[in-house]
């Protein structure tokens, strides 16, 4: 029986806010009670970004609550948390990011089959208000279309 990916948390709001261009996938350096709490689904990734300093990106503004059963050598919640890439792929996010209205975001945590915890880093472009509102129409336009077809369908 093989494993399967399960996610820990998604950043729906990442979606809404940003335009996604290019996707990678990070591994993360965490203790071992952080991954205990990670475990138990308990991670909140509102509100977070990644930056690059030093040739190192690290992850700002996750939430992981200390681990219930830990003791009480559990590391701070909202610390921040590095992320592990290969150096030519951290040159090539420092490149797209030095560009105007570009930001690294993570969109989900998730365990892979191998059970070690990886994050879905995003190189986004942020969205103007109209194209928040285009989006939206397009997404109820699609839903009534939908909603209607499948009214004729049942007929």
């Amino acid at each position: 029986m093989k494993k399967q990916a399960q996610d820990i948390a998604r950043n729906r709001k990442a979606l809404h806010d940003y335009e996604v261009l290019e996707t990678y996938e990070a591994g993360i350096a965490l203790t071992g009670t952080e991954v205990r709490s990670l475990r138990d689904n308990h991670c909140q990734l509102t509100d977070c970004f990644a930056l690059i300093r030093h040739g190192e990106v690290w992850l700002h503004g996750v939430h992981i609550p200390p681990y219930a059963f830990g003791n009480i050598a559990n590391p701070d919640p909202d610390r921040k948390r590095k992320l592990l890439l290969h150096k030519n792929q951290i040159r090539k996010l420092e490149q797209q990011t030095k560009e105007k209205g570009m930001a690294l975001v993570p969109l989900k945590m998730y365990f892979n089959k191998s059970s070690l915890v990886k994050v879905e880093l995003a190189v986004c472009r942020g969205k103007k208000n109209y194209d928040k509102r285009a989006a939206m129409a397009e997404r109820d336009s699609k839903r009534e279309i939908e909603r209607a077809l499948k009214e004729r369908s049942r007929r």
